[in-house]
């Protein structure tokens, strides 16, 4: 229904001025009208009776009183079955009904329903009539590809009601009534399998949140043992162009251990994007052995898209990663790239004339960045059962530049820090994240004594290689040498991932808690040598075993014949162990 109108009265870029006579909200959806089609727009600023809005599309053409029509009606999504395996824009528009419809090349202007209307969903109900039912309440249950989809209360009727009817189990679209509520003044409520939700509001319905504590396993052994994320935290992956931010998102999505994946690509490469468009319906799910697409929703909102559909992308992925975690399910929420998105904070507050903050990034960049990451976390539902929303943001800092506002913003609210190196990133060291720069505040999968016991032998024989690069490998002691061996074995055989080895490229915990151990011993022996040239021939050697080791199947023959080669040569050479390692291995 429309309400109030208007008149644009200036334009700047994607931003206009309209005049309007009525009632106008904040963040409250309107649409410019040009030559027979509407322009989605919001509500960013009001001041007296001219607000600005954002257009979510190319503004060419818009004039000087072309009529704008304001909805009364927040940007919001629709949830319910059927967004699994779905592609959409940053408006929910599904792009490849969109392109079917308007050819390749997008045409502005038109919006398509995004859940299916025509498909029959097999309802079961689960309330029955003359039940006492809340916001986000299970109604019924439909199933969709590999989850039981809970029908629940729309969030946004709050208060107590009645059910008054429910349909049967059978087969209905989303659009049908499925049941009837009653509230306390007699009024009756149809209820259908879909429903909105406004974006920027957080999904609350729930009984309690919880601090994250759980691990979320990635399979890959660096996060997962040194720098683990949990489930229901949040992290960062700050790296140069080219250092791998979004292949590390991709082995991430196949195999982390979550129910669904949401890729949000907020503003990243179309090339980059495309190529996840291509390889995630071919990629086979280790879960229920079909396409890992049907657990997987893409939000895909490209560099060569219009700028301001860039924050509406990232609000409504996290918007539907808070729906399945209202069903008791873990989300994984993948958005790259964060800096894309704080560009365009920064292009919309310089067209609405705001003061600069540093870098010209508006001066709410902190608390805006901040308010993403917050809505992460871990929940107890109503009936008991725990839902979880992950979330990874990457930052594309220019330069690799560490210092700059956006990378600062997002370290101050996240709990682990994977920072990618140009250096190691080019010496084809996989993945690039800098041992010594990233961080975690969560718990790993193996005890943090061991994980720091281990850990100090990288920082350690770091300082010894840069003072080698000063003093020469002649001017160090053999002590300190066998120091730095045993930190590049450790980067060598542990930190790094062979991504195109069937086995390597994904670890399960059992296998690198085990070798983890295997790496401990010979980290925490003391060896002997008459020179550097003999340990470092030893050390390539074992090196060497380590890497087959990897790359052999768990528990297999090979694995053990390799294991058995490893544990010969390390008690012919070692001397016993460190004093201060006896009880970590006890």
């Amino acid at each position: 229904m429309i309400g109030t109108k208007g008149t644009v009265t200036a334009v700047n870029g994607n931003m206009v001025d309209v005049r309007f006579g009525g009632a106008v909200s904040m963040n409250e959806v309107c649409y410019v009208l040009i030559a027979g089609k509407r322009l989605k727009s919001e509500v960013i600023r009001i001041r007296g009776e001219v607000c600005q809005v954002q257009v979510f599309e190319i503004t060419k053409g818009i004039a000087i009183g072309d009529e704008v029509e304001f909805t009364g009606d927040m940007l919001a999504v629709e949830l319910g079955p059927g967004l699994l395996g779905q592609v959409y824009d940053g408006l929910q528009n599904p792009l490849p009904q969109l392109a079917k419809a308007t050819g390749h090349f997008l045409e502005r202007g038109v919006y398509l329903p995004p859940l299916p209307g025509d498909k029959a969903w097999d309802f079961t109900p689960v309330a029955k009539v003359g039940d006492t039912v809340l916001r986000a309440d299970t109604l019924g249950t439909v199933p969709e590809g590999a989850f039981v989809h809970r029908v629940m209360v729309p969030f946004g009727m709050y208060g107590s009601y009645t059910v008054s009817s429910v349909k049967p189990a059978g087969s209905y679209k989303v659009g049908e009534t499925v049941a009837e509520l009653k509230d306390d003044k007699g009024r009756n409520f149809p209820v259908s399998m879909g429903f909105t939700w406004p974006v920027k509001r957080a999904v609350d319905c729930y009984e309690e949140r919880l601090k994250p504590v759980d691990p979320m396993v990635t399979r890959v052994r660096l996060i997962d043992t040194f720098f683990p994320v949990a489930r229901g935290g949040t992290y960062c992956i700050p790296g140069p162009f080219g250092a791998g931010k979004t292949v590390l998102q991709q082995i991430t999505s196949r195999f982390a251990d979550v129910d669904v994946v949401i890729v949000a690509a907020c503003g990243e490469r179309a090339g980059e994007v495309v190529e996840t468009l291509k390889e995630f319906p071919e990629l086979k799910d280790e879960r229920t052995g079909r396409s890992l697409m049907e657990r997987t929703i893409i939000i895909c909102n490209t560099s060569s898209m219009p700028v301001a559909a860039r924050e509406a992308s990232v609000y409504t992925a996290v918007t539907l990663a808070e729906y399945y975690r209202q069903m008791g399910l873990h989300v994984l929420l993948l958005a790259d790239s964060t800096s894309r998105w704080a560009q365009a904070m920064r292009e919309m507050s310089g067209r609405l004339e705001e003061i600069p903050g540093e870098e010209a990034f508006p001066a709410y960049l902190e608390s805006t960045i901040a308010s993403f990451y917050e809505r992460a976390g871990i929940v107890r539902l109503k009936d008991g059962s725990l839902g979880s929303v992950t979330i990874g943001g990457t930052v594309s800092p220019a330069g690799g530049n560490f210092e700059e506002p956006v990378t600062q913003a997002t370290l101050k609210v996240v709990g682990a820090f994977h920072g990618l190196s140009r250096e190691r990133s080019d010496a084809r060291k996989f993945p690039a994240i800098h041992p010594l720069d990233s961080w975690s505040k969560y718990r790993g999968i193996i005890d943090g004594e061991k994980v720091a016991y281990a850990h100090g032998f990288m920082r350690r024989g770091s300082e010894v290689e840069q003072m080698m690069k000063v003093v020469g490998e002649e001017g160090t002691s053999i002590e300190d040498y066998v120091v730095y061996l045993k930190g590049d074995l450790i980067d060598s055989v542990y930190f790094q991932q062979n991504s195109f080895d069937e086995v390597d490229a994904a670890v399960k915990p059992e296998r690198q808690t085990y070798v983890f151990g295997k790496l401990m011993h010979v980290l925490a022996s003391r060896f002997s040598f008459p020179d550097k040239n003999e340990a470092r021939v030893w050390f390539n050697r074992l090196r060497q075993k380590f890497l087959d080791y990897n790359g052999s199947k768990w528990q297999d023959e090979r694995f053990s014949s390799l294991e058995k080669e490893i544990d010969r040569a390390v008690a012919a050479q070692s001397e016993g162990l460190d004093k201060a390692a006896e009880r970590l291995l006890a």
